[in-house]
């Protein structure tokens, strides 16, 4: 059966796919993509979602992921303006959330120069939902009141200098993509005493094949070195962490048989 291209109206749609389970996707995201006419997705997106795909949409990988762009920035505006106006619909699904290091306002502004329609769907970045799943919360009243999210690679390749103000601040810090820069955080940390701050290194945070790896700031390149830790990976840092270990060990005290609730 030929695949029918005839053009739908006109509309880029963001939409963030979550941090990794497909399950994690907004209802809102997923009726997006099956309304989409074309589907430009990144490599952390998790390709269970493309099933979900009209049968006549045309998928295509732009590979966007730390390290790794099979194409420029400029290419992938390109690209949407193209599949926009030729095809119609086209939704940009982007891992996490687009607006938390996704480049997202970059590609909507781009779109709106050409008065394209463009609305943005949220997802759930995996600054907090890879904490959240592991009972770790990024923010508890009396340990942490805050928390600061940066990117372990800025443009220039080189670690934020946020980090310096945020381990200053005394909250919570989600470091993404910051695994090239281990050391250099570790360094950091230590320069202002606080070479024992708790640290939980996950790696494909949510998904079956997620690793998590408790250690302090100062540990942060020989363990992960040690157990083999690679991106994608989210670093939290800070005493929420301790969370983790708490719910861990409420679990290695529970009775075999669970726990009988009276009624």
């Amino acid at each position: 059966m030929p695949i029918d291209f005839s053009p739908s109206a006109p509309k880029l749609t963001l939409v963030g796919a979550g941090p990794g389970d497909p399950s994690l996707i907004t209802v809102k995201g997923l009726e997006a993509i099956k309304s989409a006419r074309v589907i430009l997705y990144d490599a952390l997106v998790n390709p269970e979602l493309l099933k979900h795909a009209s049968k006549d949409c045309l998928l295509r990988f732009v590979g966007k992921r730390s390290g790794v762009h099979l194409y420029t920035q400029k290419e992938i505006n390109l690209m949407i303006l193209k599949y926009v106006f030729s095809l119609g619909h086209v939704v940009r699904l982007k891992g996490g959330d687009p607006f938390v290091f996704g480049r997202g306002q970059e590609e909507i502004t781009y779109a709106q120069k050409y008065r394209i329609d463009t609305e943005v769907i949220p997802g759930i970045s995996s600054a907090i939902g890879v904490p959240a799943i592991n009972h770790i919360p990024v923010t508890a009243r009396g340990v942490s009141e805050g928390f600061w999210v940066i990117t372990g690679t800025t443009e220039s390749r080189k670690l934020s200098r946020d980090l310096e103000f945020a381990i200053q601040a005394q909250t919570t810090v989600v470091i993404l993509m910051g695994m090239s820069q281990l050391k250099l955080i570790a360094e950091q940390y230590q320069r202002f005493g606080k070479g024992d701050t708790p640290v939980a290194i996950i790696q494909n945070g949510t998904l079956p094949t997620q690793k998590i790896q408790l250690a302090t700031a100062a540990e942060l390149p020989e363990v992960a070195e040690r157990e083999g830790l690679k991106n994608p990976a989210v670093l939290i840092i800070g005493d929420v962490v301790n969370f983790y270990s708490i719910y861990q060990n409420s679990l290695a005290s529970l009775p075999l048989d669970g726990i009988k609730l009276a009624v």
